[in-house]
């Protein structure tokens, strides 16, 4: 294993946890990028630095929730015949480092239980007949690639430091990394530079209490988070701790600008929402109110010093400004990763963490928790059934129902029975609805078909299901139910014939009933990709009743409000991908978009890398 000061590069990644070792009130430090980066390897290395005893614990990603706050500890329950609690990894890492690698694809629900052990301290075990408090104070260091997803946002929020980390890309610094790898390097030259780094972080750990902070520099740290678009006190405090930890690292007892400029790189920039303009840190400031003048009495003409209170702070105001533009240009110019807004914004948008489509089933995936249920059609899950039995023996010994039994056999009732839960990937639903009306035809159906193939093709990369409903004419129809044949939908789409009226209400009940029936069977996410320029013109009624007569334009209105609100309600998402001429359009589409609450694309300005990431990020 690399020791921590064999590492070649990764300076802010060092720099983050070394500030998180001088102060674990800073939550921790989440590191993303690209595989073999060697963000896994920096972040394990993490457990030189800290004292000796310090525990480092490791979290695997198809963690029970059993394994992660506790259950029962089965061998010692069976011997006493009294319930033992089984302390859990969050409970374990008390006092010292939770590390979880890829950690974008934990169980949303173990996330859950990390979130309340960070704000809490401790963790709360109950199990039958069972309820225990165990601390469990840690710092939690995380490693993901990007590409895997985006950490949950209320997990990030109780971290401190997000490294704005990339790859290593000077020649020099790779090739280093080469030899230090391949080489050989005296183990006690490595001992003596851990040894001295570790002395150094013990000096700041003592010297943090003596480190100060001006209301000036407070305040500009402050104002650059607001100017950056960073939402929650919280990110206010971890900003001004990572500035004193940075001087305590340099044994300084006062805060000074490049402390400053690091938690600004550490702490908000990795959550900056909004680019801020030079002039625009100067102009967020609130106006400063004058003092009313007081009028002076005659014959007095003498100045007040200008050395009083007052006057010295009033020139720090004035110069606040100006330390905010500075601070936060620097640190921007310096770190800001070109793609760390999207990501950000991004991130807001996620509800879930990890693989899309996860669902919860009884005979397939990863095993994910034990419950009480019944043993057809269900796999037994024998050690909670076990545990859940021992506690039980004497008294069902003495229980004349049971009389006759084997003395060494386990005595085991349906009440005791727990099955097995498992998480299987399923995939989300893609729902294509093509119009292939008289309109679409004037317009870009060979755009729009490929701006679907790439839809499809990123489907069928992550073994999504795909739908395909065309609408023309009088009705909407199914030319292909949720499959996995990406194949078949590029092959229907191809052959979509044009022409006729624009059902768009029939498309979208007709959509609605494809996601209510899927969701039946275990798909969780679901959405709809409309590719049409908006303007329905045939009422729902025609899909019933082909000789309905043409309703006005105002119902016709509010019955696609009507649906679209429905649709919404039920967790559906959607992209509508305008086809219509720009001389055309009347606003159709954006319109139905907005009543979807979805996203909005217009086809010959989008590129089909950003739908796809439109669809990525829902």
């Amino acid at each position: 294993m690399i020791a921590f000061t064999d590492i070649v590069g990764m300076d802010l990644a060092k720099q983050a946890l070394m500030l998180l070792a001088v102060d674990s009130e800073l939550g921790g430090v989440v590191i993303p990028s690209a595989v073999g980066s060697g963000k896994s390897t920096i972040a394990r290395a993490f457990a030189d630095i800290l004292p000796k005893g310090t525990p480092f614990v490791e979290l695997p990603l198809n963690v029970t929730e059993d394994r992660l706050i506790g259950g029962v500890d089965l061998e010692a329950t069976l011997a006493t015949g009294v319930r033992v609690v089984q302390h859990g990894v969050l409970s374990k890492a008390h006092g010292g480092v939770l590390y979880v690698d890829s950690i974008s694809l934990l169980d949303s629900s173990a996330v859950s239980h990390i979130m309340d052990a960070i704000s809490r301290g401790e963790v709360l075990v109950e199990r039958e007949g069972l309820s225990e408090v165990h601390p469990a104070k840690f710092m939690l260091v995380g490693t993901y690639d990007p590409t895997d997803g985006e950490v949950r946002m209320g997990l990030l929020d109780r971290i401190g430091i997000i490294v704005p980390f990339t790859a290593q890309n000077d020649y020099r610094a790779r090739k280093k990394i080469v030899n230090m790898v391949l080489g050989t390097r005296d183990a006690e030259d490595t001992r003596d530079e851990l040894n001295m780094l570790s002395g150094l972080i013990q000096a700041a750990r003592e010297q943090l209490a003596h480190v100060s902070i001006t209301n000036e520099q407070m305040q500009a740290l402050i104002q650059t988070a607001i100017s950056l678009g960073v939402e929650g006190n919280r990110v206010d405090i971890f900003t001004v701790r990572a500035a004193l930890a940075s001087a305590a690292l340099a044994q300084r007892s006062d805060v000074e600008e490049e402390d400053m400029k690091l938690a600004i790189k550490l702490v908000l920039i990795p959550r900056a929402t909004r680019m801020p303009d030079r002039e625009a840190a100067s102009d967020d400031m609130p106006p400063q109110e004058e003092p009313p003048q007081e009028e002076e009495p005659e014959g007095e003409d003498e100045e007040a010093p200008a050395d009083t209170p007052d006057a010295e702070a009033e020139e720090e105001q004035k110069e606040t400004p100006d330390m905010i533009e500075e601070l936060m240009m620097d640190a921007i110019e310096m770190e800001l990763p070109d793609n760390i807004l999207n990501i950000s914004l991004a991130s807001k948008k996620k509800t879930t963490t990890g693989s899309r489509g996860e669902a919860l089933n009884n005979c397939r995936g990863r095993f994910v928790r034990a419950q009480p249920g019944e043993m057809r059609n269900n796999k037994v899950a024998l050690i909670p059934t076990l545990i859940s039995a021992a506690p039980w023996q004497e008294s069902r010994r003495r229980d004349k129902k049971m009389a006759g039994r084997s003395k060494t056999a386990l005595l085991i009732t349906k009440d005791d029975v727990k099955v097995k839960r498992f998480r299987d990937k399923s995939g989300t639903l893609f729902i294509f609805m093509v119009d292939a009306s008289g309109s679409m035809a004037l317009n870009r159906m060979r755009q729009a078909k490929g701006a679907v193939a790439s839809l499809l093709q990123n489907a069928y990369v992550h073994r999504d299901q795909v739908a395909l409903i065309s609408f023309r004419g009088k009705q909407a129809q199914v030319l292909l139910p949720p499959s996995q044949s990406v194949d078949r939908a590029k092959r229907e789409l191809d052959v979509l014939p044009t022409g006729g009226g624009t059902p768009l209400a029939s498309a979208l009940y007709l959509g609605w009933e494809t996601a209510k029936q899927a969701r039946t069977k275990g798909i969780s996410q679901i959405m709809f990709v409309l590719i049409t320029d908006g303007r329905g013109n045939i009422g729902l009624q025609a899909t019933f009743d082909p000789n309905a007569e043409k309703i006005p334009k105002e119902d016709l209105d509010k019955e696609i409000e009507a649906l679209s609100l429905s649709i919404q309600a039920d967790g559906v998402a959607s992209i509508v991908i305008d086809t219509q001429m720009n001389y055309l359009s009347r606003g159709e589409a954006p319109k139905l978009a907005q009543k979807l609450g979805g996203r909005y694309f217009y086809l010959p300005n989008a590129k089909a890398e950003q739908i796809v990431e439109a669809a990525l990020s829902f």
